[in-house]
């Protein structure tokens, strides 16, 4: 029997998603626009990297190629033949977000549209804010509008500790999110909070409810903190989770990864805060994880440090550093294992506003019995899923298929 490795590199989008227009997101790329920010020196800074986008690791695996055969802004490069399994994915939910995206990677792509808060000021309704006040006994609340996580805190957080009040805010995501100070509020009251709104958000069909900490005492010394917890409504049926840990396998979720999935089929979870310690994390879990067993991570960094805040020279230094650290998971592979990369979405550092971008996602697969070769454009990320499932030997969902046999050039449209 063999095991899985699943690593989400959120936000890491390739552009070329067919309904791109459809989001606002026409001509977005994350990757392509990294690289020829880089290129161009643009993605420069002193202490940080400098020149172009150095992934060799990745690309081995065939990054570049996948973007070449996702987007129409092709990304030229030398990059050698790949030594495993290389595509690209296309997402059908109807969201760009985090369950959206993970949910249809798990093979439960989301047929209906979640409920959304308009770009007004306030933007949550009335009646929720005041069943919020009296059921969670505040004095009230801040914020109350669209806003970056970051801003909002630098903004309002020294009002926030002098009166009590948390902070509400969203984005174009179906989310609440509520920020509090983890002395001066409390971390666990924060938690109890975000429960309750969690009740009071389902008639809404808003997809998260996200807690988001932070310490601090000023507005130069604000910081969020890695105790960030999202309150998700469960998958609307079954995913590769659950049909693992009903058929026994042992599923290891890495970072925000139990939370996405509301903790249904999740077996172990594993907290870290940042990248690096998510490697980490994923590295002892590689040793621990049994014969059918999956490991699945989710590195955030690259989309809520620097995606969302359109950080370029971030973004690729996250890639870069990633990239660096590759062949310690690759060393860790036994035959018959299975290493999937791929992300949810993109965030696309050069485009318009802070939100996710709708685009096309690389899917890098490597074990070291699998074949080499290209499935091109697949039009599901379901078909993630399902490989895993074939995979690993557990019943096939509904949504999608796996491409482990044949490994020849296949479109979305084909």
């Amino acid at each position: 029997m063999a095991r899985a490795f699943l690593f989400v590199l959120d936000s890491f989008g390739i552009g070329g998603a067919p309904d791109a227009k459809a989001f606002g997101d026409e001509g977005s790329n994350t990757f392509a626009h990294i690289v020829e920010r880089c290129a161009a020196g643009e993605a420069d800074k002193e202490g940080l990297r400098q020149g172009p986008l150095l992934v060799p690791n990745m690309s081995s695996l065939g990054l570049f190629h996948a973007a070449n055969i996702a987007s129409t802004f092709p990304v030229s490069s030398r990059a050698p033949a790949p030594v495993g399994l290389w595509g690209a994915a296309e997402e059908t939910s109807k969201g760009k977000d985090t369950p959206s995206g993970h949910w249809e990677i798990a093979g439960v792509p989301v047929a209906f549209d979640w409920g959304y808060f308009p770009q007004t000021v306030p933007t949550f309704p009335e009646t929720l804010i005041a069943d919020t006040v009296r059921l969670a006994q505040l004095p009230g609340i801040l914020g109350n509008k669209h806003a970056s996580g970051t801003d909002v805190i630098e903004e309002l957080g020294e009002e926030h500790i002098r009166t009590g009040m948390p902070i509400f805010y969203t984005s174009t995501d179906s989310v609440v999110q509520i920020a509090a100070h983890e002395k001066h509020f409390g971390l666990e009251r924060l938690y109890k909070l975000c429960e309750t709104v969690r009740e009071l958000v389902d008639p809404l069909n808003i997809g998260r409810v996200i807690a988001r900490p932070f310490i601090g005492e000023a507005k130069e010394t604000f910081e969020r903190t890695g105790n960030r917890r999202d309150y998700s409504v469960p998958p609307p049926e079954a995913t590769l989770l659950d049909r693992l840990t009903d058929a026994g396998r042992m599923v290891i979720a890495i970072g925000k990864i139990g939370d996405i999935y509301a903790h249904k089929g999740v077996g172990q979870v594993r907290k870290a805060n940042g990248n690096m310690a998510l490697f980490d994390e994923t590295l002892v879990a590689m040793d621990d994880a049994q014969d059918g067993d999956l490991v699945f991570t989710n590195f955030v960094d690259f989309d809520m440090l620097y995606g969302h805040r359109r950080d370029v020279a971030g973004y690729a230094a996250a890639l870069e550093a990633f990239d660096m650290r590759l062949p310690e998971a690759i060393a860790k592979l036994r035959p018959g294992d299975l290493m999937i990369l791929t992300a949810d979405h993109g965030c696309d550092p050069t485009y318009q506003g802070t939100d996710h971008t709708r685009e096309r996602v690389p899917v890098l697969c490597y074990g070291p019995d699998l074949p080499k070769g290209s499935f091109g454009v697949r039009p599901t990320f379901a078909d993630i899923g399902e490989t895993v499932a074939a995979h690993l030997g557990v019943a096939p969902g509904l949504h999608g298929k796996s491409f482990l046999k044949g490994t020849g050039e296949r479109s979305s449209d084909a």
